[in-house]
């Protein structure tokens, strides 16, 4: 019979919170809050064996964890504006960005008409007969930078935009390769290029993303600097 008296006492109070409403949600009929629990404690107080009382480190330990299952709703809920809010900032701030160039990792880069593009090199050590090639979307070589010898670290490179007939590249994408002599063992060298910022999007599981010039999005957090 206790079971049965319990069981309607804890049913009674996953009623509607709404007196004015005439059914309950479904949902918030079986959430039960802090104050539902302090009353349960007393609820249990009230029908303890009085030969057998509750014990007092029982009862702090009880009235902890529901303490402590509040202040984690609490947390969660904080943490959730917490992070919105965070990302309303990131759009704002990236915003600023449009129109900028950022350097990110990628071999391709988009040549603007009568411009140039620019882009980093990096060696863990000495490289010697460093040589950028330069393709069309063909595949096809349209030019080759003879940069010599490199220091260990990094170096930034330009291409003006022309071919090696000395005529000016039609405006479009194009792809980087890095060789060079490292250790005395040949290798491709990464790299990173410089990219324009045409938009910005928020929202979905990328959070804010850049969409650059003629190479789609990216992430904020890919950005290794901004121009």
């Amino acid at each position: 019979m206790e079971g049965v008296s319990n069981n309607s006492y804890i049913d009674s109070m996953k009623w509607k919170k709404d007196e004015g409403a005439k059914y309950a949600d479904p949902d918030e009929q079986q959430k039960l809050e802090q104050e539902d629990f302090f009353k349960l404690l007393t609820q249990q107080l009230n029908m303890q064996d009085p030969s057998k009382p509750v014990e007092n480190d029982q009862m702090i330990a009880q009235m902890t964890s529901f303490t402590m299952a509040e202040g984690i709703t609490g947390m969660s809920e904080r943490f959730d504006q917490f992070a919105e809010d965070m990302t309303s900032n990131q759009a704002l701030q990236a915003s600023t960005m449009v129109g900028r160039k950022v350097l990110v990792s990628t071999d391709q880069a988009n040549l603007e008409e009568g411009a140039g593009v620019s882009g980093m090199i990096a060696t863990p050590q000495t490289a010697q007969n460093v040589k950028i090639s330069i393709k069309d979307s063909t595949g096809a070589v349209v030019k080759t930078l003879n940069l010599g010898d490199m220091p260990e670290g990094t170096k930034e490179f330009e291409w003006d935009g022309t071919m090696t007939t000395g005529e000016q590249a039609p405006a479009g994408n194009y792809s980087f390769s890095v060789n060079a002599t490292v250790g005395g063992q040949a290798e491709e060298l990464p790299l990173q290029m410089h990219a324009r910022v045409q938009s910005v999007s928020t929202g979905g599981e990328r959070g804010v993303v850049l969409n650059l010039k003629g190479l789609g999005g990216i992430k904020l957090s890919d950005v290794s600097e901004i121009s």
